[in-house]
């Protein structure tokens, strides 16, 4: 009797079990969704002046992308306001992005020329510049000269680019400049005048971005190497590895898949080199080199207000980099990484 009570009692938990795992799995993925964001409530809170700042300055702007189809006016007669602009300016297809490849006041082949020569040698010299910075600091044991070289490195990126182009054009100035003066000591009366040579306009430009973001730069190959496993280096060293082979086949493989993230966005801004770092290296005597696409667009949009061919120039730019992005991405998959998504 009391054998079958207790197997009759276990019946009625096993059932009761599974109709509570039945009752669990059968509920509507609307209902288990709103009940994972009750339970995560404030972190949803957190993220969403982050989603808000995003829609009102990134996705909303987006709309006035219309006024490169457009010959757009500030000001119609009979209409007032900025929206009236938008629907009543002329439509004129794709004759903002004629104007602004066939441009004879300003070639597009030289605006070209300019962006992806700097763009280029900041992937060549810029990018690398902050693998080795914190591969160098990841080697360093003592940690309070590790702590203080990590803030040393980090400053000059707070640093505002208008006094990093003060600096720059007060070192190099050829009347009294102490770095060009230093140079004439070795070089005597051949030594270039960087700030007014053209020929020397893309490496001062890359110079000043290594000077500026390499230490900043550093901090999110720092926290991948913060995340490899100390005993992977405690094995190699019993099998006699020295810091040169630690750093190559366990460093290098362990942030291999950050620097292909970094490097697939690098590809998509391979056409932003910075509208103030430019503008303000910008002078008389190297303006020929100095005319990129953002400067282009603050002169043809801003100073001469038309707007249209500057949005034109814009909206290249971005589906250039959208391809750019997309392009990188696979490749990098090909390649086994993984890639964005």
């Amino acid at each position: 009797m009391h054998r079958m009570h207790s197997k009759r009692i276990g019946v009625e938990k096993k059932e009761g079990e599974k109709s509570w795992v039945r009752k669990i799995t059968h509920q509507p993925i609307s209902i288990r969704r709103l009940t994972d964001m009750k339970r995560h409530k404030w972190l949803y809170l957190m993220v969403l002046p982050g989603v808000i700042w995003m829609i009102i300055f990134c996705y909303l702007p987006m709309g006035g992308l219309v006024m490169a189809f457009q010959n757009y006016k500030l000001r119609i007669r009979g209409h007032s306001g900025i929206f009236s602009s938008f629907i009543y300016s002329e439509f004129v297809g794709l004759d903002n992005f004629k104007e602004f490849f066939t441009s004879k006041t300003v070639s597009f082949w030289s605006l070209f020329r300019n962006t992806l020569s700097i763009s280029l040698l900041s992937l060549a010299l810029f990018f690398p510049a902050p693998i080795i910075l914190s591969l160098m600091l990841n080697e360093l044991r003592c940690m309070p000269f590790k702590r203080i070289s990590q803030t040393l490195v980090y400053i000059p990126h707070f640093v505002s680019l208008v006094i990093v182009a003060s600096l720059t054009q007060q070192l190099f100035n050829s009347n009294d400049g102490a770095v060009y003066q230093l140079m004439k000591m070795f070089m005597g009366d051949g030594t270039p005048k960087v700030l007014t040579d053209p020929k020397f306009f893309n490496q001062l430009i890359v110079g000043q971005s290594i000077w500026k973001e390499t230490g900043y730069g550093t901090i999110i190959f720092l926290a991948a190497l913060s995340g490899v496993d100390m005993q992977l280096y405690e094995a190699a060293r019993v099998d006699g590895a020295g810091r040169w082979r630690l750093m190559w086949h366990i460093t290098l493989p362990a942030i291999r898949g950050t620097v292909v993230i970094m490097l697939i966005m690098k590809c998509g801004s391979i056409l932003n080199t910075g509208f103030e770092q430019i503008y303000l290296m910008k002078n008389d005597l190297n303006a020929e080199r100095a005319q990129v696409f953002d400067t282009y667009i603050y002169e043809r949009g801003i100073v001469s207000g038309q707007y249209s061919v500057s949005a034109a120039a814009g909206l290249f730019k971005s589906i250039v980099s959208l391809i750019l992005v997309l392009s990188a991405n696979k490749i990098a998959k090909l390649c086994g990484e993984s890639g964005f998504y």
